[in-house]
Order: C-alpha cells, then sequence, then structure tokens
C-alpha cells in the first residue's frame, strides 16, 4: 500500500516509544521522521515538508514546550500534537498555549493515536482552505479605508481614528518606515467631516533644506531672483482640509520656528512677503525618528513637540501583529492578482509559510512590494521558487536554540573520546590538534 502525502515528524528522548509511534503511524500509511531531542527536530523541521509534528513534552536540555513554540513562532502552519506521560492538567494547558492543537496522554491506543492524528490534520486543512484555494479578501470587520487588520492594536488605532476624525486637533503618527502612517492619516481625513477637503502630503525629507520653507508658506513676487510672480504654499493648498507632513524630523530649525507660528496663530506669512494670511488647515505630522530623544539633544524644538503631539499614535511593526499578516498577504495577493489580470492564482502553503515566518523588517511596504514582484513571476500557483532568497533563509532574531562555537567543540571533543575510550593520543590525532591543546581543552 503506498504511503498518503503526510509527512509526521515524531519527537520523543524514549526510542522505545519513537519505534512504537513510527509503528503505529506506518500502520496508517503515513511517512514518518524520528527525532530524539529538539535540536534534531529543528533540523528535520528546517530541511523537509512536515505535515504534524508530534512532541513529548518531558525531555533534557530544551523541553516539548520550546519545541512548540519554536515550531508555532518559524513554522506556524504545521499542527502540534502532544503526547506525554505527564498527566497534569497545568501542562496540558501549556501545551496548548504554546501551539498544540491536541493531547494525548500515555499510555495510549493506536485507535486514540489514530484519531488525534485525523483530528489535527482535519482543523489545519479546514482554517488553510482559503489559502491552497480562491483567494479571498477581508471582510468589512477586518478593513477599515484600506488599513487591513483584526488584531487589538488594529481596533485601538480604529477607536482612536473615530475619535479624532471630525476635528482639527493635531495629530503625530510615529513608527518604522513602511508600517502605513501616511495610511492613518488618509484614514483620518477621508472617515471625517473634510474628506471632500482637500489631503496634502508632504514628505519633508525629499524636499531640499533651501526650498522647503517656500514650499510649505509660499512666497511673494520679487521675494528673490527668479520669483516673477507670487506662490501660494502647501499649507495654503490645504486650507479647509489636512495637510500632512512625513518625516517631520527632518524640518531645519528654521522651519519649526515657522510651524510652530503656523499652529499658535493659525496664519502663514510667505517668503518675501510681511503681511500674514489666516489658514483653517488640520495638520498630521509623522516621523520614524524619536522625536522626544531628538528634543532632549536640541535637535528638535520641544514646545512644536509638544504642539504637534496632541494626540499621539504609535504604529506597531509587522513583526509584532501576526494576527493581522495572513489578512494582509490574502489582500495584496487579490490586489495584485487583479491588477496584473491573474484572478484565479492561489498560493502554496509551504509559500505562505515562509511569509508567516519573516520578520518583514521593512514592513508592510516590503510585503506589499514581495507579494507584487511574486504575482508577476508566478502562473497559477505561487510556489517556493517565486519566494525571493531572502525570505527562504531568514532566521528570526528571537531564535534562542543556536549553540555556540564552543558548545559545538565541547560536544566534539566529548564524543570523539567516547569513541576512542578516553584514548587522548587517538582523540588529538582525530581532532587534529596537539596532546598539550586536548588537555586544556578538556580542563
Amino acid at each position: 500500500m503506498s504511503l498518503t502525502k503526510e509527512n509526521i515528524l515524531i519527537v520523543d528522548d524514549n526510542y522505545d516509544m519513537l519505534d512504537l509511534i513510527q509503528r503505529h503511524l506506518k500502520s496508517f500509511n503515513y511517512h514518518t521522521y524520528k527525532a530524539s531531542c529538539v535540536s534534531e527536530a529543528m533540523d528535520v523541521l528546517k530541511y523537509n515538508d512536515i505535515h504534524l509534528l508530534i512532541t513529548d513534552l518531558n525531555m533534557p536540555e530544551i523541553d516539548g514546550i520550546e519545541l512548540l513554540k519554536y515550531t508555532d513562532e518559524h513554522y506556524p502552519l504545521i499542527p502540534k500534537l502532544v503526547v506525554t506521560g505527564l498527566n497534569s492538567i497545568n501542562n496540558a494547558v501549556n501545551a496548548i498555549k504554546s501551539g498544540a492543537l491536541d493531547y494525548l496522554n500515555k499510555p495510549f491506543t493506536s485507535d486514540e493515536l489514530q484519531k488525534a492524528i485525523e483530528n489535527s490534520l482535519v482543523k489545519t486543512k479546514t482554517s488553510l482552505k482559503h489559502l491552497s484555494g480562491k483567494i479571498v479578501s477581508s471582510n468589512d470587520n477586518n478593513n477599515y479605508s484600506d488599513i487591513i487588520g483584526r488584531s487589538e492594536d488594529f481596533k485601538q488605532l480604529v477607536a482612536i481614528i473615530q475619535r479624532v476624525k471630525d476635528n482639527t486637533v493635531n495629530v503625530l503618527i510615529e513608527g518604522e518606515s513602511g508600517t502605513g502612517k501616511e495610511l492613518i492619516a488618509k484614514a483620518i481625513h477621508s472617515k471625517g467631516l473634510f474628506a471632500n477637503m482637500p489631503f496634502v502630503s508632504v514628505n519633508c525629507g525629499a524636499i531640499p533644506e533651501n526650498l522647503i520653507e517656500s514650499e510649505l508658506f509660499g512666497y511673494a513676487k520679487g521675494a528673490f531672483t527668479g520669483a516673477s510672480e507670487s506662490k501660494i504654499g502647501l499649507f495654503q493648498s490645504a486650507s479647509g482640509g489636512t495637510i500632512f507632513l512625513d518625516e517631520i524630523a527632518t524640518a531645519p530649525l528654521a522651519v519649526q520656528t515657522k510651524l510652530l507660528r503656523v499652529i499658535q496663530e493659525k496664519e502663514i506669512t510667505k517668503i518675501g512677503s510681511r503681511k500674514a494670511e489666516k489658514i483653517n488647515v488640520r495638520i498630521i505630522c509623522a516621523t520614524n525618528s524619536d522625536l522626544h530623544k531628538m528634543v532632549l539633544e536640541g535637535s528638535f524644538r520641544e514646545d512644536l513637540y509638544y504642539r504637534i503631539n496632541v494626540v499621539n499614535i504609535k504604529t506597531t511593526p509587522l513583526r509584532d501583529k501576526k494576527e493581522d499578516l495572513l489578512l494582509l498577504i490574502n489582500n495584496f495577493i487579490k490586489k495584485y492578482a487583479i491588477a496584473y489580470h491573474k484572478p484565479d492564482i492561489s498560493i502554496h502553503e509551504k509559500a505562505t509559510e515562509i511569509l508567516l515566518r519573516y520578520s518583514w523588517p521593512g514592513n508592510v511596504r516590503e510585503l506589499e512590494n514581495i507579494i507584487q514582484r511574486m504575482i508577476i513571476m508566478g502562473d497559477d500557483v505561487i510556489t517556493m521558487q517565486h519566494i525571493p532568497e531572502h525570505l527562504k533563509y531568514h532566521i528570526a532574531e528571537k531564535n534562542v536554540f543556536f549553540k555556540t562555537l564552543k558548545e559545538y567543540e565541547k560536544e566534539q571533543i566529548i564524543k570523539v573520546l567516547n569513541a576512542v575510550n578516553n584514548n587522548k593520543t587517538k582523540a588529538a590525532k582525530i581532532l587534529q590538534i596537539d596532546r598539550k591543546t586536548l588537555n586544556q581543552k578538556i580542563s
């Protein structure tokens, strides 16, 4: 009888139990991999396509709970089943919290094991159905003015936007590049009472320092050589609506001084003019710098900082909101599948797994660019071959299971000494070091 497509990894430090479970699985026509410790299991996970993890909890050095956490973080689509002799409610709760779908106490029957495996695989296939078939978009509860999410951070963000959208309070949005700061600013504008008025976006870091003042506030005729006529600035262009000042931390101190006056007096003065002109505009600023630190260092005006920071919104990096990641992946696939006339394209679950475990240092912007590229390069199904190489081999910094070179060296020396019955001369020869060096390392 041929094997089924599912590859199952069994992890247990008890070799008899490993063999027992393997025999059961072979009788169920599953293909099996075995590991007697967590480090071996990690290697199997890294180099093989595993569909189910079965692990013991009580193991030396690194226990099964840590393996569950590791697998949940790096391979979130692999279902996890715990089999253990520790008949404890606390262990069951910890296992479930760490990502296990089911919990089976030793000793168990063949039928109990088969049922637990089938249930775990069915649950996972059900949750992944939308990934292996047609692409689905987010529902209304997960979409707010093009902001996608379902995490607590998303809900809190929507609540803040709802509070500020209908008034002209100054808002400061802080967060890493690519976390959607301009998208938030647009949502505040488009969802509020001033949606029909102008929304003017200004990247302060992209305007040369000698031009930013004239761009923001305009200039009068004859203000400088070449100023043959007056020009209104971006603040006046946004009158009645919203001006979004991105990368506000890059604004020169002279411009900061003028911005403070605009906020305090609700008026602007063009370069080369003595006449102040009243404006009515909502100001939303954004930065990926630590403005408070800049205030302490003297590179950003303290009074301006407090003026623009009436309502503060901090964006969450994508690596800290994995709950939203799958929604964003689906949303961008749908968006670019339509844009490039590939409405039936789907994504293989292994490719999705790679996207889910990557830490996305470029955040949502990086994710969107990668998805766009994969849609262009893919045909009917996006597979591993369409994933950029740096994503495939990325390992999150949170991985605490790596050993130091010293630890590997110690293990190798012990292994060789055991193999030659502690004969140091033979061991030194095998290790290609002299006996004196070997003695130093042993001590």
